[in-house]
């Protein structure tokens, strides 16, 4: 038997530590201002978007140490790094969003059935500046297929809207007078968010169950393997993800003729980062004599 190793040491991630420290200041500022005129103006939708902004912020701060952790050096004991935190981020986020928009859909509801009067200037005021500062903050993590800066992105993409949706219920109650605006704008912001985050929720939790990643189909892999000259059958394929942007796969090759060369396998190495961006690659070759299986006791393989 012989085995290959690759590593794509060409794949660094992107660096948003400036990024996070304005997306941070300028949420906490807000968070306060915001908290304090929703008491004011005695307006559910803008507390609503206060909490969310809060957890943001604290979406933002998980995302940031995730990134950090992301970039430490492997070590005897963490052989990986810490490259996986970034998974736990995108998971965390996602959970986190989906329990706070649980707590304003409820609010709402209570809120529906007994309404309060709101001042629906100060919310029109307040929540313009909020989508001011989402929709900045938002555009600093946008178009990146980091799936722990996606989380990050939505967390900001999705208080924008809700700060659009406080704009307009302050516009309607002031137009209108029927208080009953604010609770339903609420639970329409609500199921907003929630639809948006469900996908990086279903992402996040296949990761982190080491679930291939989106984007690489496993047929096509294993297709492309067993097309390979020499190559007679594939076996105990498996592809994961080491963090939220970089995939690793291990692959048995039967090759009767044995292996070619380490030009061979550096090949194969290099298309299958190529062709599929997978930027971690491990490759056994075998004979296929019988006498001699790869593994100790049956299992399931690919």
């Amino acid at each position: 038997m012989s085995a290959h190793h690759h590593h794509d040491r060409s794949h660094t991630p992107k660096n948003y530590n400036q990024a996070f420290v304005i997306g941070i200041v300028l949420n906490t500022g807000f968070v306060a201002i915001e908290a304090f005129y929703g008491v004011f103006a005695n307006s559910l939708a803008l507390l609503a978007d206060a909490g969310h902004n809060l957890s943001d912020v604290l979406g933002l701060l998980l995302a940031w140490g995730a990134s950090i952790l992301s970039r430490r050096l492997p070590t005897h004991r963490h052989t990986y790094g810490w490259r996986r935190s970034s998974i736990l981020a995108a998971l965390f986020n996602a959970i986190f969003l989906l329990l706070v928009t649980g707590g304003i859909a409820w609010e709402a509801v209570q809120r529906f059935l007994n309404p309060h009067q709101v001042a629906g200037s100060v919310v029109i005021g307040v929540a313009a500046v909020g989508i001011a500062i989402n929709t900045i903050t938002a555009l600093m993590f946008a178009r990146d297929r980091d799936l722990n800066i996606k989380g990050a992105f939505l967390h900001m993409a999705a208080d924008a809207i809700v700060s659009l949706g406080v704009v307009l219920a302050g516009i309607a109650i002031v137009a209108t007078g029927w208080l009953w605006f604010d609770p339903v704008v609420s639970l329409i912001i609500v199921a907003v968010i929630v639809f948006g985050t469900w996908q990086l929720l279903q992402d996040s939790v296949s990761l982190a169950l080491d679930g291939v990643p989106p984007g690489i189909e496993l047929l096509a892999v294993k297709t492309y393997l067993e097309e390979t000259e020499g190559v007679a059958e594939v076996h105990d394929l498996h592809i994961w993800a080491m963090s939220t942007t970089e995939t690793a796969l291990t692959a048995h090759l039967v090759m009767p003729q044995g292996c070619p060369s380490d030009a061979f396998l550096s090949q194969i190495s290099q298309q299958l980062h190529d062709l599929f961006g997978i930027e971690h690659s491990t490759i056994q070759v075998e004979t296929g004599d019988r006498n001699y299986p790869c593994f100790l006791a049956p299992h399931h393989t690919v």
